[in-house]
Protein backbone atom coordinates (compact mmCIF):
# COMPACT_ATOMS: atom_id res chain seq x y z
CA UNK A 1 0.00 0.00 0.00
CA UNK A 2 1.25 3.54 -0.86
CA UNK A 3 0.12 5.93 1.56
CA UNK A 4 0.89 9.96 1.77
CA UNK A 5 0.76 12.49 4.31
CA UNK A 6 -0.37 15.98 3.11
CA UNK A 7 0.93 18.94 4.20
CA UNK A 8 -2.05 20.76 5.60
CA UNK A 9 -2.93 24.07 3.51
CA UNK A 10 -5.51 25.94 5.83
CA UNK A 11 -3.50 28.97 7.44
CA UNK A 12 -3.97 27.93 11.28
CA UNK A 13 -3.78 24.56 11.22
CA UNK A 14 0.44 23.72 12.40
CA UNK A 15 -0.62 19.82 12.87
CA UNK A 16 0.35 16.61 10.50
CA UNK A 17 -1.02 13.62 10.05
CA UNK A 18 2.22 11.36 10.13
CA UNK A 19 5.11 11.57 12.26
CA UNK A 20 8.41 10.48 11.86
CA UNK A 21 7.30 8.02 14.63
CA UNK A 22 4.10 6.93 13.25
CA UNK A 23 5.45 6.85 9.53
CA UNK A 24 8.25 4.51 10.76
CA UNK A 25 5.36 2.47 12.24
CA UNK A 26 3.61 2.13 8.89
CA UNK A 27 6.81 1.52 7.08
CA UNK A 28 7.87 -1.30 9.48
CA UNK A 29 3.93 -3.00 8.52
CA UNK A 30 5.17 -3.48 4.58
CA UNK A 31 3.62 0.21 3.56
CA UNK A 32 5.18 2.95 1.21
CA UNK A 33 5.08 6.06 2.34
CA UNK A 34 5.47 9.42 0.78
CA UNK A 35 5.43 12.71 2.87
CA UNK A 36 4.68 16.10 1.31
CA UNK A 37 7.65 18.33 1.46
CA UNK A 38 7.14 20.71 4.44
CA UNK A 39 4.00 18.88 6.60
CA UNK A 40 6.01 18.43 9.38
CA UNK A 41 7.72 21.56 9.61
CA UNK A 42 5.20 23.87 11.56
CA UNK A 43 5.08 21.15 14.08
CA UNK A 44 8.61 20.15 14.44
CA UNK A 45 9.44 17.42 12.18
CA UNK A 46 11.73 18.62 9.07
CA UNK A 47 12.08 16.59 6.00
CA UNK A 48 14.97 15.08 7.32
CA UNK A 49 13.53 13.26 9.93
CA UNK A 50 10.84 11.66 7.77
CA UNK A 51 13.79 10.25 4.90
CA UNK A 52 15.80 8.96 7.59
CA UNK A 53 13.44 6.63 8.47
CA UNK A 54 12.86 5.59 5.06
CA UNK A 55 9.73 8.08 3.97
CA UNK A 56 10.03 9.52 0.50
CA UNK A 57 9.60 13.19 0.71
CA UNK A 58 8.02 14.36 -2.51
CA UNK A 59 7.45 18.15 -3.74
CA UNK A 60 3.83 17.28 -3.94
CA UNK A 61 1.53 14.09 -4.07
CA UNK A 62 0.54 12.77 -7.54
CA UNK A 63 -3.05 11.08 -6.23
CA UNK A 64 -2.76 8.84 -9.44
CA UNK A 65 -0.42 7.66 -7.61
CA UNK A 66 -1.62 7.08 -3.82
CA UNK A 67 -3.80 4.24 -2.19
CA UNK A 68 -4.35 5.72 0.65
CA UNK A 69 -4.26 10.01 1.69
CA UNK A 70 -3.83 10.83 5.79
CA UNK A 71 -4.78 14.23 6.53
CA UNK A 72 -5.49 16.15 9.27
CA UNK A 73 -8.30 18.71 8.23
CA UNK A 74 -11.10 18.33 5.99
CA UNK A 75 -10.53 17.60 2.50
CA UNK A 76 -11.84 20.31 0.07
CA UNK A 77 -14.09 19.18 -2.89
CA UNK A 78 -10.94 20.15 -5.36
CA UNK A 79 -8.81 18.10 -3.93
CA UNK A 80 -11.50 15.19 -3.56
CA UNK A 81 -12.02 15.52 -7.48
CA UNK A 82 -8.22 14.95 -8.27
CA UNK A 83 -8.36 10.99 -6.04
CA UNK A 84 -8.66 8.23 -8.52
CA UNK A 85 -11.84 5.87 -7.54
CA UNK A 86 -10.99 3.17 -4.72
CA UNK A 87 -8.50 5.76 -3.28
CA UNK A 88 -8.94 5.60 0.84
CA UNK A 89 -8.44 8.91 3.00
CA UNK A 90 -8.03 8.93 6.83
CA UNK A 91 -8.47 11.94 8.89
CA UNK A 92 -10.99 13.92 10.29
CA UNK A 93 -14.07 14.69 7.63
CA UNK A 94 -16.84 17.29 9.93
CA UNK A 95 -19.62 15.29 8.08
CA UNK A 96 -22.42 17.08 9.45
CA UNK A 97 -20.55 20.69 8.29
CA UNK A 98 -18.86 18.95 4.99
CA UNK A 99 -22.07 17.65 3.09
CA UNK A 100 -20.12 19.61 -0.49
CA UNK A 101 -17.50 17.11 0.37
CA UNK A 102 -19.12 14.04 1.09
CA UNK A 103 -21.30 14.33 -1.74
CA UNK A 104 -17.92 14.00 -3.65
CA UNK A 105 -16.49 11.62 -2.05
CA UNK A 106 -19.55 9.32 -2.78
CA UNK A 107 -19.83 10.48 -6.11
CA UNK A 108 -15.60 10.00 -7.19
CA UNK A 109 -16.51 6.44 -5.62
CA UNK A 110 -13.42 7.31 -2.54
CA UNK A 111 -13.22 4.94 0.68
CA UNK A 112 -13.45 8.06 3.12
CA UNK A 113 -12.99 7.10 6.79
CA UNK A 114 -14.03 9.82 9.33
CA UNK A 115 -11.89 9.29 12.82
CA UNK A 116 -15.08 11.40 14.50
CA UNK A 117 -17.24 8.35 13.69
CA UNK A 118 -14.32 5.61 15.23
CA UNK A 119 -17.14 3.85 17.91
CA UNK A 120 -16.03 4.82 21.49
CA UNK A 121 -15.39 1.32 22.85
CA UNK A 122 -12.19 0.19 24.37
CA UNK A 123 -10.60 -1.55 21.64
CA UNK A 124 -10.71 1.93 19.89
CA UNK A 125 -9.45 3.84 22.21
CA UNK A 126 -6.30 4.04 20.13
CA UNK A 127 -7.61 5.49 17.36
CA UNK A 128 -9.92 8.00 18.89
CA UNK A 129 -8.53 11.20 17.37
CA UNK A 130 -11.42 13.41 19.21
CA UNK A 131 -10.56 12.35 22.91
CA UNK A 132 -6.21 13.11 21.46
CA UNK A 133 -7.43 16.39 20.37
CA UNK A 134 -9.49 17.19 23.14
CA UNK A 135 -6.79 16.58 25.68
CA UNK A 136 -4.47 19.12 24.04
CA UNK A 137 -7.69 21.41 23.88
CA UNK A 138 -8.29 21.46 27.51
CA UNK A 139 -5.23 21.55 28.94
CA UNK A 140 -4.34 24.96 26.18
CA UNK A 141 -7.42 26.43 26.91
CA UNK A 142 -6.56 27.00 30.82
CA UNK A 143 -3.20 28.44 29.53
CA UNK A 144 -4.93 31.18 27.55
CA UNK A 145 -7.48 32.11 30.96
CA UNK A 146 -4.31 32.13 32.80
CA UNK A 147 -2.46 34.29 30.51
CA UNK A 148 -5.45 37.04 29.90
CA UNK A 149 -6.51 36.53 33.72
CA UNK A 150 -5.11 39.74 35.45
CA UNK A 151 -4.17 37.82 38.59
CA UNK A 152 -2.87 34.58 40.03
CA UNK A 153 -4.85 31.23 39.74
CA UNK A 154 -3.05 29.92 43.24
CA UNK A 155 -3.10 31.15 46.88
CA UNK A 156 -0.47 32.72 47.79
CA UNK A 157 0.14 33.79 51.62
CA UNK A 158 2.98 36.32 51.96
CA UNK A 159 4.06 38.51 54.34
CA UNK A 160 2.38 41.77 52.20
CA UNK A 161 -0.79 39.86 52.63
CA UNK A 162 -2.87 37.00 51.04
CA UNK A 163 -3.60 36.75 47.67
CA UNK A 164 -7.25 33.81 47.34
CA UNK A 165 -6.99 31.27 44.51
CA UNK A 166 -8.79 32.17 41.49
CA UNK A 167 -12.79 30.73 40.89
CA UNK A 168 -12.67 28.79 37.79
CA UNK A 169 -15.68 26.91 37.02
CA UNK A 170 -15.78 24.66 34.03
CA UNK A 171 -19.07 23.75 32.24
CA UNK A 172 -19.17 20.33 30.46
CA UNK A 173 -16.74 17.84 31.66
CA UNK A 174 -15.85 15.55 28.58
CA UNK A 175 -12.24 14.43 27.53
CA UNK A 176 -11.56 18.79 27.10
CA UNK A 177 -13.33 19.53 30.22
CA UNK A 178 -12.05 17.12 32.56
CA UNK A 179 -8.37 17.73 31.36
CA UNK A 180 -9.09 21.83 31.80
CA UNK A 181 -10.25 21.15 35.54
CA UNK A 182 -7.44 19.12 35.91
CA UNK A 183 -4.76 21.76 34.67
CA UNK A 184 -6.18 24.35 36.54
CA UNK A 185 -6.01 22.79 39.76
CA UNK A 186 -2.66 21.64 38.93
CA UNK A 187 -2.04 25.93 38.43
CA UNK A 188 -4.23 26.05 41.89
CA UNK A 189 -7.39 27.77 41.04
CA UNK A 190 -10.60 26.81 42.94
CA UNK A 191 -12.53 24.82 40.30
CA UNK A 192 -16.00 23.75 39.92
CA UNK A 193 -17.75 21.87 36.91
CA UNK A 194 -21.28 20.79 35.90
CA UNK A 195 -21.97 18.78 33.10
CA UNK A 196 -26.15 17.49 32.29
CA UNK A 197 -24.34 13.43 32.14
CA UNK A 198 -25.22 11.47 34.43
CA UNK A 199 -21.52 9.76 35.12
CA UNK A 200 -19.49 13.53 34.93
CA UNK A 201 -20.14 13.73 38.84
CA UNK A 202 -17.22 11.32 39.67
CA UNK A 203 -15.31 11.95 36.69
CA UNK A 204 -15.48 16.06 38.03
CA UNK A 205 -14.51 14.85 41.63
CA UNK A 206 -11.59 12.49 40.31
CA UNK A 207 -10.33 15.50 38.62
CA UNK A 208 -10.09 17.15 42.19
CA UNK A 209 -12.61 19.25 41.24
CA UNK A 210 -15.92 20.29 42.94
CA UNK A 211 -19.44 19.18 40.85
CA UNK A 212 -22.42 21.50 40.30
CA UNK A 213 -25.51 20.15 41.04
CA UNK A 214 -28.35 21.60 39.44
CA UNK A 215 -31.81 20.52 39.30
CA UNK A 216 -31.79 19.14 36.23
CA UNK A 217 -32.21 15.00 35.10
CA UNK A 218 -29.19 13.16 33.21
CA UNK A 219 -29.28 14.07 29.82
CA UNK A 220 -26.93 10.96 28.42
CA UNK A 221 -26.78 10.15 24.65
CA UNK A 222 -24.82 7.03 23.04
CA UNK A 223 -21.26 6.97 23.14
CA UNK A 224 -20.76 9.10 26.31
CA UNK A 225 -21.83 12.23 24.95
CA UNK A 226 -24.87 14.87 26.06
CA UNK A 227 -28.09 15.13 24.16
CA UNK A 228 -29.38 18.33 23.32
CA UNK A 229 -31.72 19.62 26.04
CA UNK A 230 -35.36 20.21 25.67
CA UNK A 231 -35.94 24.56 24.75
CA UNK A 232 -37.78 24.89 28.67
CA UNK A 233 -34.71 22.66 30.54
CA UNK A 234 -32.00 24.88 28.57
CA UNK A 235 -33.71 27.80 29.96
CA UNK A 236 -33.75 26.37 33.66
CA UNK A 237 -30.21 25.23 33.04
CA UNK A 238 -29.35 28.88 32.40
CA UNK A 239 -31.12 29.98 35.44
CA UNK A 240 -29.67 27.87 37.74
CA UNK A 241 -26.16 28.35 36.20
CA UNK A 242 -26.51 32.30 36.24
CA UNK A 243 -25.04 32.67 40.66
CA UNK A 244 -22.08 30.45 39.44
CA UNK A 245 -21.26 32.30 36.67
CA UNK A 246 -21.44 35.92 39.02
CA UNK A 247 -18.63 34.27 41.29
CA UNK A 248 -16.39 33.04 38.97
CA UNK A 249 -12.95 34.81 37.85
CA UNK A 250 -12.53 32.14 34.99
CA UNK A 251 -15.20 30.23 33.14
CA UNK A 252 -14.17 27.38 30.20
CA UNK A 253 -17.04 25.96 28.39
CA UNK A 254 -16.38 22.58 26.60
CA UNK A 255 -20.17 21.48 25.97
CA UNK A 256 -20.60 19.90 22.24
CA UNK A 257 -22.71 17.71 21.09
CA UNK A 258 -21.91 15.85 17.30
CA UNK A 259 -23.22 16.98 14.41
CA UNK A 260 -25.22 20.15 16.41
CA UNK A 261 -24.80 23.74 17.12
CA UNK A 262 -23.15 23.87 20.52
CA UNK A 263 -25.71 24.20 23.17
CA UNK A 264 -26.04 27.77 24.34
CA UNK A 265 -24.90 27.44 28.25
CA UNK A 266 -24.47 31.62 29.13
CA UNK A 267 -26.47 34.06 27.58
CA UNK A 268 -25.35 38.22 27.22
CA UNK A 269 -27.27 38.87 30.38
CA UNK A 270 -25.86 35.98 32.85
CA UNK A 271 -22.24 38.13 31.87
CA UNK A 272 -23.61 41.19 33.45
CA UNK A 273 -22.99 40.09 36.91
CA UNK A 274 -19.46 38.86 36.33
CA UNK A 275 -16.49 40.75 38.10
CA UNK A 276 -14.23 43.19 36.00
CA UNK A 277 -11.62 41.34 34.45
CA UNK A 278 -13.11 37.72 34.57
CA UNK A 279 -12.25 35.79 31.66
CA UNK A 280 -14.42 33.28 29.25
CA UNK A 281 -12.63 30.77 27.21
CA UNK A 282 -15.56 29.56 24.81
CA UNK A 283 -14.00 26.40 23.23
CA UNK A 284 -17.11 25.74 21.44
CA UNK A 285 -16.65 29.34 19.52
CA UNK A 286 -16.17 27.70 16.36
CA UNK A 287 -19.60 25.14 16.60
CA UNK A 288 -21.91 28.42 17.26
CA UNK A 289 -20.59 28.79 20.54
CA UNK A 290 -21.71 27.79 24.33
CA UNK A 291 -21.63 31.65 25.26
CA UNK A 292 -24.05 34.61 23.40
CA UNK A 293 -21.54 36.73 21.39
CA UNK A 294 -18.65 34.75 21.11
CA UNK A 295 -16.76 34.87 17.93
CA UNK A 296 -13.89 31.63 16.96
CA UNK A 297 -10.31 33.60 16.63
CA UNK A 298 -11.33 36.74 18.31
CA UNK A 299 -10.95 38.50 22.05
CA UNK A 300 -13.88 40.38 22.93
CA UNK A 301 -14.38 43.04 25.55
CA UNK A 302 -17.59 43.01 27.02
CA UNK A 303 -19.07 45.23 29.66
CA UNK A 304 -20.36 44.54 32.94
CA UNK A 305 -20.87 46.60 36.25
CA UNK A 306 -17.94 49.12 36.31
CA UNK A 307 -15.25 47.50 33.92
CA UNK A 308 -15.14 44.84 31.39
CA UNK A 309 -14.90 40.95 30.75
CA UNK A 310 -12.90 39.29 28.36
CA UNK A 311 -14.58 36.33 26.10
CA UNK A 312 -12.36 34.61 24.45
CA UNK A 313 -13.38 32.38 21.46
CA UNK A 314 -11.27 29.83 20.40
CA UNK A 315 -9.72 28.65 17.23
CA UNK A 316 -7.75 25.93 16.41
CA UNK A 317 -6.43 25.55 19.52
CA UNK A 318 -4.42 21.99 18.69
CA UNK A 319 -2.78 23.53 16.29
CA UNK A 320 -1.38 25.82 19.03
CA UNK A 321 0.43 22.79 20.55
CA UNK A 322 1.19 21.07 17.18
CA UNK A 323 4.34 18.84 18.45
CA UNK A 324 2.45 16.55 20.79
CA UNK A 325 -1.36 16.93 19.19
CA UNK A 326 0.19 15.53 15.71
CA UNK A 327 1.79 13.22 17.93
CA UNK A 328 -0.72 11.97 19.43
CA UNK A 329 -3.15 12.43 16.21
CA UNK A 330 -0.39 10.78 14.20
CA UNK A 331 -0.64 7.55 16.39
CA UNK A 332 -4.61 7.47 16.15
CA UNK A 333 -3.90 7.81 11.96
CA UNK A 334 -1.53 5.02 12.06
CA UNK A 335 -2.94 2.38 14.70
CA UNK A 336 -6.47 2.98 12.60
CA UNK A 337 -4.67 2.28 9.15
CA UNK A 338 -3.16 -1.07 10.98
CA UNK A 339 -6.55 -2.17 11.53
CA UNK A 340 -7.83 -1.29 8.74
CA UNK A 341 -5.92 -3.43 5.93
CA UNK A 342 -6.53 -7.54 5.82
CA UNK A 343 -3.63 -7.79 4.49
CA UNK A 344 -2.37 -8.95 0.92
CA UNK A 345 -5.35 -7.32 -0.83
CA UNK A 346 -5.31 -4.43 0.99
CA UNK A 347 -9.16 -4.00 1.00
CA UNK A 348 -10.71 -2.42 4.35
CA UNK A 349 -12.26 -5.21 6.26
CA UNK A 350 -15.77 -4.18 7.07
CA UNK A 351 -16.41 -7.21 9.23
CA UNK A 352 -14.42 -5.13 11.84
CA UNK A 353 -17.17 -2.89 13.81
CA UNK A 354 -14.65 0.18 14.05
CA UNK A 355 -14.00 0.16 9.90
CA UNK A 356 -17.44 -0.02 9.37
CA UNK A 357 -18.60 2.64 11.91
CA UNK A 358 -15.87 4.96 10.99
CA UNK A 359 -16.67 4.30 7.21
CA UNK A 360 -18.11 7.48 5.61
CA UNK A 361 -18.48 6.51 2.35
CA UNK A 362 -17.38 3.60 -0.11
CA UNK A 363 -17.75 2.40 -3.66
CA UNK A 364 -20.33 4.59 -4.26
CA UNK A 365 -22.45 4.70 -1.37
CA UNK A 366 -22.88 7.20 1.98
CA UNK A 367 -22.34 4.03 4.65
CA UNK A 368 -22.94 6.68 7.47
CA UNK A 369 -26.65 6.99 8.04
CA UNK A 370 -27.53 10.35 9.54
CA UNK A 371 -25.09 11.41 6.77
CA UNK A 372 -26.90 9.81 4.04
CA UNK A 373 -30.25 11.39 5.53
CA UNK A 374 -29.05 14.71 5.72
CA UNK A 375 -27.20 15.23 2.29
CA UNK A 376 -30.44 12.84 0.52
CA UNK A 377 -32.43 16.35 2.27
CA UNK A 378 -29.66 18.85 1.00
CA UNK A 379 -29.90 17.51 -2.32
CA UNK A 380 -34.08 17.49 -2.32
CA UNK A 381 -34.09 14.08 -2.27
CA UNK A 382 -36.18 11.22 -0.08
CA UNK A 383 -35.07 8.60 1.40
Amino acid sequence: MRIAVRREPDAGEKRVAGTPASVQQLIAASAEVVVEAGAGTAAGFPDSEYAAVGATVVKTIDPKTIDLLAHVRPLGVDLIRTLQRGTMTVGLASPASELAAVAQFRDRGITAFALELVPRISRAQSMDALTSQALVAGYRCVLEAAMRLPRFFPLYMTAAGTVPPAKVLVLGAGVAGLQAIATAKRLGAKVSANDVRAASADEVRSMGGTFISLDLDAADASGGYAKELAADRAVRQQELLTPYVSDSDVIITTAAIPGRPAPRLITSAMLAGMRPGSVIIDLAAESGGNVEGSIAGRDISVEVNAGAITLVGIKDIASTMPYDASRLYANNVANFIALLTTGPGESADFSDEVVDGACLTHDGAVRHAPTATALAESEGKTN
